[in-house]
């Protein structure tokens, strides 16, 4: 974590806050099949919240999962726990994706444990409220797209090394990113530059054969509900789906 974010600004609970406000009902989540059997998936921000929904739902599919997670000790060895029952290896990493070096050691590490990653899952996701623009901190637009735009930049371009010709990448944006937030400015403006990356990412790689996509949640999304998103886009059934953001409409 960044030793210049006053204390103030510092994320208490890392992923988007803003799209999921309750606990994940991952008793809730289908599955159980084998769309992803033998898979590696590599998930930040993937102890709590929509992170955990998406891992245990790819474990339900037959893949081998790893979470990245900054602080949330129980919320990581309880997805952990879930991912094994559902009989499949899980890795845990702990550290902070908005840092590079640490985004460069999740794909070494994920690599070293499962051999390579077929599903890159950029998830983590920070914002903090504030109603005018002008009280907005400068450190705090440097953390909001560190954590929501560098980070997706720089993991996957650790992971690509790693890809082979077929595997995805999956991005979260959100609703934030067409609608706006009023509260939400710099938030909202990280998430709509998700969306210009994922569209151009997907143009690069498509002679690779490497599809992009993006799921844009909004504040009424479930979790149970989006998990099943990433399965699709993650599985054989988007096969011919690349540069796209599935967007959950706020109501």
């Amino acid at each position: 974590m960044s030793d210049s974010l006053p204390e103030s600004l510092m994320p208490t609970a890392p992923g988007d806050a803003f799209e999921l406000e309750a606990r994940p009902l991952v008793a809730g989540i289908r599955g159980r099949g084998t769309r992803l059997t033998g898979r590696v998936a590599v998930v930040t921000d993937g102890a709590s919240g929509l992170g955990q929904a998406i891992a245990v739902a790819f474990a339900r599919e037959g893949a081998n999962v790893v979470i990245a997670w900054l602080n949330e000790h129980e919320s990581a060895a309880e997805t952990v726990a879930l991912i094994e029952a559902e009989g499949r290896p899980a890795l845990s990493i702990p550290g902070d994706i908005g840092n590079a070096d640490f985004a460069a050691e999740l794909a070494r590490q994920a690599v070293a444990e499962f051999g390579r990653i077929d599903i890159l899952v950029n998830n983590a996701g920070e914002q903090h409220e504030c109603l005018a623009l002008e009280d907005i901190p400068e450190e705090q637009v440097e953390r909001v797209f560190r954590t929501n735009v560098f980070a997706q930049f720089w993991l996957t371009k650790a992971a690509l090394p790693h890809m082979a010709d077929g595997t995805c990448i999956i991005n979260t944006s959100s609703a934030a990113a067409y609608a706006g937030g009023a509260a939400l400015i710099d938030y909202a403006a990280s998430k709509a530059a998700v969306v210009g990356f994922t569209r151009s990412l997907a143009l690069q790689l498509a002679k690779r054969a490497i599809r992009v996509n993006a799921v844009a949640p909004s504040v009424q999304s479930r979790s149970e509900d989006l998990a099943e998103t990433y399965v699709f886009l993650a599985s054989p059934d988007s096969g011919t789906m690349t540069g796209q953001t599935l967007q959950f409409a706020p109501e």
